[in-house]
Formats: C-alpha cells, sequence, structure tokens
C-alpha cells in the first residue's frame, strides 16, 4: 500500500521550534500586557481585509502562519486580563493555569469518562471536593462538574431542577428570579422550553436585593391558581452592582415550599474565601445547587465554569443514559463518568488548570488577592466621596463600584447627566486606554468598574478617573458652544 504523505506531523525540531516560539510570545504577552492597550478595535470591512480567502488548497510554513496569528489575531483582541479592563467581569488569568491548560490540549485529554482517563476523572473529583468543602456543601452527598462557563452550568442546574421536582410534566411548573438576576438564567429557562408565562420576574429592592414580601405573595397566588411553584434563582453577586439576595431567608422560604433553591454564583461566590465576603455569603450552604465561575474570581483562563449540587445522584439521574457504544466501560459507581453529570458527552480537561494553581499557589494566595480587589473598591469609593465630581451611585459591593460624573454646582437634569456619562464611557473606550463601559440603575447611566484583577493598582484607577474628568470637560465646552 502507498505510504500515507498527510499525517498532519511536523518534525521533532520544527516542533521544538514552533513550540519554543509560542511560549516566548506568551510569556511576553505576561511581563508586558500591563503596559499595552487594553482595547481592540476593528470593523468587519477591516477584519475582511485581513482574514477573508478561500481555505487554502497547499498549506504555508508553521512559522509563516504563527507570525501571522501573533500579528493580526492576538493583538486585535480585546485583553480582559489587563488592569485596566474594568467592564463587565474582567478574567484575569493566571500563567500556572494557562501552561495547564496547554498540557491538557496538548495530551488531548478525554475527560468525560473514567475509563477512558482515570487520572483526569480523579482530579476533577477532588477539586470538585474541594469546592464543596469551600462552600459548606456536604462533601460525600455532594457533587459537581466543570462547566464551559457560569451559562452551561445555571443550564444544567435547571435542567436538573426540573427532572428532580417536575418528572416528565413541567406545565405547570413556575420559576422565580430577580430583575437583577443574569441574563443567562432566562436563556437557559427558555432552552428548556418553559413558557413566558412560568417565569416570575420579581422586583428588587432599593438594595438591588430580592422583594421577599413579593416573592412570598407571588408563591402564595401560584399555587392557589393551582401551579407548581419549583425553583428559586438567587445570586450571589449580581453582575450590575455586586449585590448578593438575602440567602438564609430564601433557603427558609425554600424549604418551606418544598421549592429547589439555585444560587447563581457565577461573579461572587469566590468571595467566601474573604472575610468580608464571607459574611455576605450566609445561607450559601444551604444551596441545591450553585454555580460558580473559575474563570472569573478564581483567576482560571476562558473557559471554566461549574456547578455544585447537594447531592450528587441528582445529576447522574437526570443526565445518564446508556447507549450500547459505552456498555463496556461504565466501570463501578465509585468511577465517576462525568458525561453521565451534565450535558457533554465530549469534554476537555478543565480540572487539571484550577488543580495546578491551586497546589502552585496555595488557597492563602486565592485569598488575599480576593481580599485585596475587595479593599481596592471600598479605597475608590473613598476618593469618589470626597471628590466634588463624582457620585457614587451604589457602594463598592463585592469588587464594583457603580458612579457617575456629576459635579456640585453644575446643576445637570437627569437627561444630561445620561449623556454625559454615556459619552465618558464612549471616549474612554475609544481612547482604547482603559475599558470603562455604563449600565443602567434605578433608570440612570452610571459608570461601572468591576475589580477582581489582583494587578489592578490604585494608580490606575486614578489615572483613568482622570482620563474621565478629560473627557468631561470636553462635553461641558461641546454644550456651552451650542448654548451660546
Amino acid at each position: 500500500m502507498k505510504k500515507n504523505l498527510a499525517s498532519l506531523e511536523l518534525s521533532e525540531e520544527e516542533m521544538k521550534t514552533y513550540g519554543h516560539q509560542v511560549m516566548n510570545a506568551i510569556v511576553t504577552h505576561f511581563k508586558t500586557q500591563n503596559s499595552e492597550l487594553p482595547v481592540a478595535m476593528g470593523s468587519r470591512e477591516e477584519m475582511d481585509s485581513l482574514f477573508l480567502e478561500e481555505a487554502p488548497e497547499k498549506g504555508s510554513t508553521p512559522i509563516d502562519v504563527l507570525n501571522f496569528v501573533l500579528e493580526n489575531v492576538m493583538t486585535k483582541s480585546t485583553n480582559l486580563s489587563h488592569p485596566r479592563t474594568y467592564a463587565f467581569v474582567p478574567g484575569p488569568s493566571n500563567f500556572v493555569s494557562v501552561m495547564a491548560d496547554a498540557l491538557a490540549t496538548g495530551y488531548n485529554i478525554f475527560s468525560g469518562g473514567w475509563a477512558a482517563s482515570p487520572a483526569a476523572a480523579e482530579l476533577e473529583i477532588i477539586t470538585i471536593q474541594w469546592l464543596l468543602k469551600m462552600f459548606g456543601l456536604p462533601q460525600k452527598k455532594g457533587g459537581g462538574i466543570f462547566t464551559s462557563g457560569g451559562s452551561m452550568a445555571n443550564l444544567t442546574a435547571l435542567t436538573t431542577a426540573r427532572r428532580i421536582k417536575c418528572g416528565e410534566d413541567f406545565s405547570k411548573a413556575m420559576i422565580y428570579l430577580s430583575d437583577q438576576a443574569h441574563s443567562s438564567n432566562i436563556k437557559a429557562i427558555r432552552v428548556l422550553g418553559f413558557k413566558k408565562e412560568q417565569i416570575r420576574i420579581i422586583p428588587t429592592d432599593i438594595e438591588f436585593k430580592f422583594s421577599i414580601n413579593k416573592l412570598k405573595n407571588c408563591i402564595a397566588k401560584d399555587r392557589l391558581k393551582g401551579l407548581q411553584p419549583f425553583c428559586l434563582i438567587a445570586t450571589s453577586g449580581t453582575t450590575n452592582t455586586g449585590t448578593v439576595d438575602q440567602l438564609q431567608e430564601l433557603a427558609k422560604i425554600c424549604k418551606k415550599e418544598d421549592i429547589w433553591f439555585h444560587i447563581d454564583g457565577a461573579y461572587g461566590a469566590a468571595a467566601i474565601l474573604s472575610k468580608k465576603g464571607k459574611q455576605l455569603m450566609k445561607g450559601i450552604e444551604k444551596a441545591d445547587s450553585l454555580t460558580v465561575d473559575p474563570h472569573k474570581w478564581f483567576f482560571q483562563p476562558y473557559e471554566m465554569g461549574c456547578l455544585l449540587v447537594r447531592n450528587h445522584k441528582h445529576l447522574s439521574h437526570t443526565f445518564t443514559e446508556k447507549p450500547e457504544y459505552l456498555r463496556d466501560i461504565e466501570g463501578n459507581t465509585s468511577e465517576i463518568n462525568f458525561y453521565d453529570h451534565g450535558i457533554q458527552l465530549t469534554r476537555r480537561f478543565r480540572a487539571l488548570k484550577f488543580y495546578m494553581s491551586i497546589k502552585t499557589f496555595g488557597l492563602k494566595q486565592f485569598r488575599d488577592a480576593i481580599t485585596y480587589n475587595i479593599d481596592l473598591a471600598e479605597e475608590v469609593e473613598k476618593i469618589l466621596r470626597t471628590s466634588k465630581t463624582w457620585e457614587v451611585v451604589f457602594p463598592a459591593t463585592m469588587a464594583i463600584i457603580n458612579f457617575r460624573y456629576n459635579p456640585i454646582g453644575k446643576k445637570y437634569n437627569q437627561k444630561e447627566l445620561d449623556a454625559l456619562n454615556q459619552f465618558i464611557s464612549e471616549k474612554v473606550v475609544a481612547s482604547r486606554e482603559a475599558l470603562l463601559v455604563t449600565t443602567l440603575l434605578h433608570g440612570q447611566v452610571v459608570l461601572r468598574m468591576c475589580l477582581i484583577n489582583p494587578r489592578t493598582t490604585i494608580d490606575d484607577i486614578k489615572e483613568t478617573l482622570v482620563l474621565c474628568r478629560k473627557f468631561a470637560h470636553e462635553h461641558e465646552l461641546k454644550r456651552q458652544k451650542v448654548v451660546h
């Protein structure tokens, strides 16, 4: 038979050269990223001009392709690990986890079943155990699974809740969440086939927490209508303000009403490692299921979400299928096949980066980093409150601070303030010097900083505020010209 020349391989020397260049690029990125501009911009037309082509029939040299990617792809993506990336929820990665991801991908480990990769499955079991202990969930009875992110963790949780509480018929099932719950929950509910009428969005109070009285009234009315309240979604760390719902009180309601208690802690749950965060997290141990995103405040690279559950059997009872082609690899009951605990059959080895970074740095460094982030936001609040130009709209909460430019004596009306702060955000982003965007609180356009990057300094914040004031003055000059 003719020898196959299409093995998709490089020589040993080529692999070493290629690998060294990739490694050098990553190390250089980590070393220099703080001094680079964080924001990347590019129109579809600009991107098409760079990349649009037919798939090539003949290849190029590996180094040429790599250099093209380093020059045109990596430099044209916003750096969410940059200390001046304040928007959304930043992704402050760490080098050890990046290398762990390279190992997992390089060895191409399948992390779905025990038989294929017992060590990978064991590390997922162990790291899940670490997290269960961290959040006060039962370690023997409890369980969990690593997912691509919080969206998939929430979908997995709600699928499990529906199966356990409703069985096959969920036509009368009702689900409750606040108006500050993350949009991924609504998306998950829609994916699961619930109708709009089965979703109860409960208004929040002035502190953006669940209105307990309105929730109780809503549940009572639904029961009187013959409906089935089956799941409540609380939030430990809302994206807008970092607010933590009244977890203990909500847990009592769920227990009394026999409702599945899901906590979406994708953003804030990791704060339990700090003293201030632990105070806010009281009641988190009462959850039936809990979403955590290690690629946020546990400083892991994308993608890495996690779902923890009070009873691991709830996952296997929801997701286990027995196709004939898997019949020889079932193993015994202690050998967990994670494809039986979630939606994915094919799974990458996500546990490795979490394991290696915790082993390398130790939990204390993670605790200290999270504590630093919370203290930094509180320091920013102090600076804003002593300024004649800034107004704190919502106080520093779990490393998030909401504020707006509203100088004393200027007497701007609400519409003018909204336009001014929107202008500041747009100009800051356009400058590429920081990623600072707005959100809406009580109908007001406000600037929002999420400060979970341990490399962000108070000087970064001060210099960003100077930049904001510069653009505010620019807006004021334009306004004066229009008036005159």
